[in-house]
């Protein structure tokens, strides 16, 4: 790959995550129409690009296009992406199995971050906060397998799914409280298992903590 196009494929990808997190972080709402000239004028880019951009994030379910209004940010509900959850619950416990990628110390280092954070995040963070911190916390764990097939369509299907849990803490459905420290329990858990060399457990306990979470937010929903 020459220098110019792994700089164009960089900007790329630095513009759908970017926008990807804004939807998924509420910032930008359900129903939100998305203004390619905006966006291109954000970016500094033509609307070319921008284009791109919204064509991936529609096939990932997160933007609609319609004639004659334009992009509008889809809605995540939990019943409609039921299925998509199960196949998370499933999907997640490969991530031990298919092409394993023992951590290595720098993986380490930053999951014992993580671990801070959360502690942090347990006494004054907020559900944005969170947020942020569990894609954070996704996007790592993910280094735990080389299977790139598997690692598109988990990154795929939790992005999906992602804004399910926010909207139901934004609501007042969920304990915060009681989400940071489960959420804390599985990263302490995560990092035991890793110790140990065992990443068939490691991927377990994210398969167990997917699986409970949708099972509470199916609870309030």
């Amino acid at each position: 790959m020459t220098a110019d196009l792994s700089s164009h494929v960089d900007r790329h990808n630095a513009m759908h995550h970017a926008i990807r997190e804004r939807i998924c972080l509420l910032i930008y709402a359900p129903g939100m129409h998305l203004s390619e000239t905006a966006l291109a004028d954000e970016f500094g880019i033509s609307r070319t690009p921008i284009r791109r951009v919204l064509a991936r994030l529609e096939d990932e379910g997160l933007v609609q296009s319609q004639h004659g209004i334009g992009t509008l940010v889809t809605d995540a509900d939990i019943h409609e992406l039921a299925q998509v959850y199960r196949l998370r619950v499933e999907l997640t416990e490969l991530v031990g199995r298919l092409d394993p990628v023992p951590p290595s110390p720098a993986f380490m280092k930053d999951f014992q971050a993580f671990i801070t954070r959360g502690e942090t995040i347990i006494q004054s963070g907020t559900a944005h906060d969170f947020t942020r911190f569990d894609m954070d916390v996704f996007q790592r764990l993910l280094d735990l397998t080389a299977n790139e097939p598997l690692r598109q369509t988990l990154e795929r299907l939790y992005f999906q799914t992602k804004r399910i849990w926010l909207k139901a803490a934004i609501e007042a459905q969920l304990d915060l409280d009681q989400e940071f420290r489960i959420f804390q329990h599985e990263l302490e858990a995560v990092h035991l298992a890793l110790q140990s060399g065992d990443l068939e457990a490691a991927a377990q306990i994210q398969r167990a903590h997917i699986s409970m979470s949708f099972q509470r937010l199916q609870q309030v929903s």
